[in-house]
């Protein structure tokens, strides 16, 4: 329930990310991020441990997820070429 996972965020001093009322768009990017995440990775498997699964997280977000995932949103590049261009574009300057 809401109430269990508010105890949670407080035993664990954490801070619950809210959108602002009538927003859909506040938490958009990382709505879509974990909507991929579930898709392409977590839905196919079925764990058989919580240290198995943050593992296998791991490996999505750093072995396909930002090194070789292209996003059309950075001109077909992965979040680590997309960097590499920006800062590349910077020392340019």
């Amino acid at each position: 329930s809401s109430l269990d996972w508010q105890s949670f965020l407080k035993a664990n001093n954490l801070i619950s990310s809210m959108s602002r009322r009538g927003n859909c768009h506040d938490n958009a990017v990382a709505e879509s991020f974990f909507q991929l995440l579930k898709r392409e990775r977590i839905r196919r498997k079925t764990y058989g441990t919580r240290e198995e699964a943050r593992a296998d997280v791991f490996d999505y977000i750093e072995m396909f997820y930002n090194p070789k995932r292209r996003h059309s949103s950075a001109m077909q590049l992965s979040p680590v070429d997309f960097e590499k261009r920006y800062f590349q574009s910077l020392e340019s300057v």
